[in-house]
């Protein structure tokens, strides 16, 4: 019997349910009288089950248009369901201790049904309610029609009528909410499996349409991904109105972004403090997805510690060392592995010569100022490394070598 609030109508007026009380009290003759009244009412409109369901049906779509969609979806499944839940509502009354558990359940399998089907928990309710308007409404017309003067004891049960209700509408919101927290559950690990397959690069060609339907974003389109550490709501990182969806990790989040403009503008350069932000180049479609997530994730391995924001496209070389290490390792040790005979100080100024004229584009004179030291300093010290290493830095090929290797020092050794 669908359940909802108590009636917003009545069908017909009837005798007035008499309040309830929430304490037991004892059965008086009158109240043995009035089952007795009851029980034969009730037998009839079990008799006539088909045409009460017929008469609930035509309400429910008179009266709650949800249901009225359902009917106009599938008749007969509609009918079904009112005909069991009338025919277990009608039993109960008969017969509470033997009904009672086949009631429960079909009104469980209504509200879990129901919320699957994503019909509003209000409508059912009140077509639980409309049921029972219906079920009492018999009961008093074939009282009336059969034992008029009887009419009167069934006032005396019409509490046992509607406590059935109430307890059946408490199933019916029990199943259909628990159903909801299920479905929730699922849709939401369905999008975390979907936007994890994206970002690993597993993701199925078929997949794709569902996960830009899950992701609410377009299957074709330019994108970038963005990992983040160090922020508590990531989607802060990004400016404003850029259309993103971040997938949480134990200790960085992803950001699987539509970029519909400049790529450099959808994350700032400025980020709080601690804030580590690595951005990929642009990739074409969800399908390039996990590439772009190994993008931003090598350069979030470029990012300081103190914070800030690394785009991939402004740091390739970098990218490019940082993105083997194994290599970058060994590329440290033959450029730079000669100054480890030296004392610890006088190699780390080396180095920060080395480094600090590489930044001043190969001026002595800039970098000079910069160390506070004469120019002729700072070339004693690049002959020094040259001696050392064996290079030269006029070569291209040992002066790119040696940008490589200080960079990946910095990378491994930071």
């Amino acid at each position: 019997m669908p359940h909802a609030v108590r009636p917003r109508t009545l069908l017909r007026p009837g005798p007035v349910p008499a309040p309830r009380s929430r304490t037991p009290r004892v059965r008086s003759l009158i109240d043995a009288d009035a089952l007795r009244v009851l029980h034969r009412a009730a037998r009839v409109l079990l008799d006539d089950l088909p045409q009460l369901t017929d008469r609930l049906v035509a309400v429910l779509e008179e009266q709650e248009p949800a249901y009225r969609t359902a009917v106009e979806g599938d008749a007969a499944a509609t009918w079904q369901e009112v005909h069991r839940s009338l025919r277990h509502s009608i039993s109960s009354l008969l017969d509470p201790r033997g009904a009672r558990d086949g009631a429960r359940r079909c009104s469980w399998k209504i509200g879990a049904t129901r919320a699957e089907q994503g019909l509003p928990l209000d409508a059912v309710l009140h077509a639980f309610r409309l049921g029972g308007s219906l079920v009492w409404q018999g009961l008093v017309d074939e009282t009336s029609r059969t034992a008029p003067e009887d009419v009167r004891l069934l006032v005396h049960v019409a509490s046992d009528v509607w406590d059935f209700v109430d307890e059946h509408c408490t199933v019916v919101a029990d199943a259909y909410r628990q159903t909801e927290r299920r479905l929730a559950w699922r849709k939401e690990n369905r999008v975390r499996l979907l936007a994890a397959a994206l970002l690993d690069g597993t993701s199925r060609i078929a997949d794709l349409p569902e996960a830009a339907e899950a992701l609410d974003l377009p299957e074709q389109g330019r994108y970038a991904v963005v990992a983040v550490e160090g922020c508590a709501g990531a989607q802060a990182v990004l400016a404003p109105d850029v259309r993103a969806h971040w997938h949480t990790g134990a200790d960085t989040d992803h950001g699987i972004v539509l970029v519909e403009g400049d790529a450099a503008a959808i994350v700032p350069d400025e980020q709080p403090p601690g804030v580590r932000v690595g951005v990929s180049g642009t990739v074409d479609g969800l399908a390039a997805v996990g590439e772009a997530r190994r993008l931003a994730d090598t350069a979030l391995r470029l990012c300081p510690e103190a914070g800030g924001t690394v785009r991939l496209t402004e740091h390739l070389p970098a990218a490019l060392v940082a993105s083997s290490p194994d290599l970058a390792a060994a590329l440290t040790e033959r450029l730079l592995g000669p100054l480890a005979a030296l004392d610890p100080a006088e190699a780390e100024v080396l180095l920060d010569t080395l480094a600090t004229w590489l930044a001043c584009d190969g001026s002595a004179q800039r970098a000079g100022r910069r160390l506070y030291c004469h120019r002729n300093t700072v070339l004693n010290r690049l002959r020094r490394y040259e001696q050392l290493t064996g290079r030269s830095l006029s070569c291209p090929t040992d002066l790119v070598e040696t940008t490589l290797a200080l960079t990946a020092r910095n990378l491994l050794h930071p």
